[in-house]
């Protein structure tokens, strides 16, 4: 079970950073084939996109107000997609936080980098020790 639970985290992921290229999801029957998964599964993974869409702005500010001395458009958009997934899961699921947290560093190392990994577990470790600091950065688009 738990590995179909990481394999969708791995689709949502997928679809979050194809947005940021097309502003739009991608290919949902393309992503159901691709990952043999059924049609009422891609549905959850979009709308799980669509909501992390929709308050990227506020996660951007998070991720800014902690990647000190990066700007965002210097975080790679993996990483950025991996660190609004993890925010979002951290702050907007009932998943555990170290759950969260280990899964965004996992998803860094399979997409990018081992080094990536490192960054993406101490800002969301950052975020998870200090959530309720008022953010006041303005964040980037994809």
């Amino acid at each position: 079970m738990a590995q179909n639970v990481q394999k969708f985290r791995e689709i949502v992921f997928q679809l979050l950073y194809s947005r940021c290229f097309e502003g739009t999801i991608g290919e949902l029957s393309l992503v159901m084939r691709q990952n043999a998964i059924p049609k009422k599964r891609a549905r959850e993974a979009e709308k799980i996109v669509d909501t992390i869409w929709e308050k990227r702005e506020e996660l951007d500010q998070l991720i800014v107000a902690k990647a000190i001395g990066y700007e965002l458009e210097r975080i790679s958009r993996i990483e950025r997609s991996i660190l609004r997934l993890g925010l979002y899961e951290l702050l907007y699921t009932d998943l555990p936080d170290k759950v969260a947290i280990t899964e965004a560093i996992r998803l860094t190392r399979k997409f990018a980098t081992a080094e990536g990994g490192s960054f993406v577990n101490a800002l969301l470790d950052a975020i998870y020790k200090d959530r309720d600091e008022v953010i006041s950065e303005k964040p980037v688009t994809c």
